[in-house]
């Protein structure tokens, strides 16, 4: 067998590092994690902190504590809640939550106040849309509708109730080799199958006596919409008023009317919002059920109490201005927060928006570290602003220090 020199003959050493090199110079980069709890929230440098103004009265402010606590105070107390590396008991952030009362009332000075609380606490960040904080920030309110209890006139929309066949399955009730996930279906036959979508209940009336109607509306944009925000008040011809809350979806995943307007030019960006949604379809009926139907997701609603505001999802009034929803599986519920960027001012325009604000509801299109629905409210004016809301900002959040194990 021919013999080569040593000296002639690659080291094993630099074999491997050459086919390091060609990997690395090869390989592309793999996607960044999926976001959770733990990786969508980093500490603020104390030198980068926002003055911490706030917009609002302090009399919303308290009444929308008071909302957080109320569960807080009820739920099991080593419920645990998650601040992005940290975590904290339903206890625990009951207390903190008092001890931030206590603090805001005592020094209105925003100077003073960013000081104390900074002294305090971590400031927390959402990582936002971008890995940079970005959030676009949206708005819903609680629209007040005019109904009847029975169909007459124009009044022909239906509100409806949860349907009689609509069923929820578990499918980790059948086994812990399934995932956790909860489906939406309708029995019929002795067989269970994907409940209907939003064409097949409203021009089709497919579910038609079977689920109470809890009011009817003149207009079926309004009835859309109502779903959209997923609570608001019928008000019947005599005043009296019925607040009707989400009950449960059927299912099907949510669409956007505004992505498929625009993506078949139908709308320019510029006009996009709830009130030019409402704009073109009054002026050109003809799109009206190829534009509703194109999102299959259909809500039922309960009746709820009219006092006090609509529930958030975790069964506590919600408070216009100070009430905001988030991706419920990256952020802690109930927990103080605080947001900036710019919001619609009354009669047009734009304003600063600077507020601490609780987050206290959820909602399907909601999703990821860089979306955020600020509630507005009840009523037309409500809606104005909400309709209006499409703006970038940041999300900030609040944890102890002392509550942090060195």
């Amino acid at each position: 067998m021919k013999r080569y020199k040593t000296k002639f003959l690659p080291s094993l050493g630099f074999i491997l590092l050459a086919a390091l090199a060609l990997v690395s110079a090869c390989a592309k980069p793999g996607p960044p994690p999926p976001p959770t709890a733990h990786n969508t929230l980093r500490v603020v440098p104390e030198g980068d902190w926002p003055l911490l103004l706030d917009d609002l009265d302090a009399r919303s402010f308290f009444q929308a504590a008071e909302s957080s606590l109320a569960y807080l105070r009820k739920v099991n107390p080593n419920k645990q809640f998650t601040f992005g590396p940290y975590r904290m008991s339903a206890v625990q952030m009951a207390v903190m939550l008092e001890e931030l009362e206590d603090l805001l009332y005592r020094l209105p000075d925003p100077v003073e106040r960013s000081r104390a609380l900074q002294q305090n606490y971590v400031l927390l960040e959402s990582m936002g849309r971008d890995g940079k904080g970005q959030v676009l920030m949206t708005g819903y309110y609680e629209p007040v509708l005019q109904a009847r209890r029975q169909p007459q006139g124009s009044f022909q929309y239906p509100v409806y109730a949860l349907p009689e066949d609509l069923v929820w399955i578990d499918l980790r009730q059948f086994g812990e080799q399934y995932p956790s996930k909860r489906l939406v279906g309708q029995v019929k036959g002795h067989k269970v199958r994907p409940y209907p979508d939003r064409e097949a209940i409203d021009y089709k009336k497919v579910i038609q006596g079977k689920a109470e109607v809890l009011g009817y509306v003149s207009d079926p944009v309004e009835v859309f919409f109502l779903h959209i925000q997923g609570s608001g008040q019928l008000e019947f011809a005599d005043g009296v008023r019925r607040r009707v809350g989400y009950a449960s979806s059927n299912g099907h995943p949510y669409r956007s009317i505004g992505k498929m307007l625009l993506n078949k030019k139908l709308m320019e960006p510029g006009s996009m919002s709830m009130q030019g949604i409402k704009a073109f379809l009054e002026a050109n009926p003809q799109y009206l059920r190829q534009v509703l139907s194109h999102n299959p997701s259909y809500v039922f609603f309960r009746p709820l109490q009219v006092m006090g505001g609509p529930i958030g999802c975790f069964g506590r009034p919600l408070t216009g201005g100070r009430s905001v929803a988030t991706d419920r599986r990256l952020f802690p519920g109930l927990a103080l927060a605080y947001i900036t960027g710019d919001m619609p001012a009354t009669g047009g325009g734009t304003e600063p928006l600077a507020r601490f604000v609780f987050n206290q509801d959820t909602g399907g299109a909601i999703r990821g570290p860089g979306r955020l629905d600020l509630f507005f409210g009840s009523g037309p004016q409500a809606g104005e602003l909400a309709g209006r809301m499409k703006y970038p900002g940041k999300l900030y959040f609040f944890f102890p220090r002392k509550l942090i194990k060195q």
